[in-house]
């Protein structure tokens, strides 16, 4: 795991964002073995041969957690973004549905 997202995870502004972000985070090491991480765009970014797979994105009051290479999947109405990349926004007390997710991601990543 590279200490960079290390540091932005443990330095995210709310406690509740940075256990859904070390959740996430796991997640995709969980799901991508061979996943590369590292900070771009001021943001946590994971990396499956040299592809982009998922991005943390935090902000004021919520994380969003997205997923590319989402062009042949259907998501639920819940998730946004364009057909090549979708994300979950979380909001503190939201029930993150985490097997939901795995699955998405690790269809999504099997191409990359």
């Amino acid at each position: 795991m590279n200490p960079e997202v290390s540091t932005f995870i443990e330095n995210l502004s709310q406690s509740w964002q940075v256990e859904v972000a070390g959740t996430l985070r796991q997640l995709v090491h969980e799901v991508i073995p061979e996943v590369e991480e590292r900070i771009q765009y001021k943001k946590p970014h994971f990396l499956k041969n040299g592809h982009y797979a998922a991005v943390i994105s935090p902000s004021k009051d919520a994380l969003a957690f997205m997923i590319m290479n989402t062009s042949d999947l259907e998501f639920p109405k819940n998730f946004g973004g364009p057909e090549e990349r979708k994300w979950l926004k979380i909001k503190e007390g939201d029930t993150v549905d985490y097997d939901l997710l795995r699955g998405f991601l690790k269809e999504a990543s099997s191409t990359l």
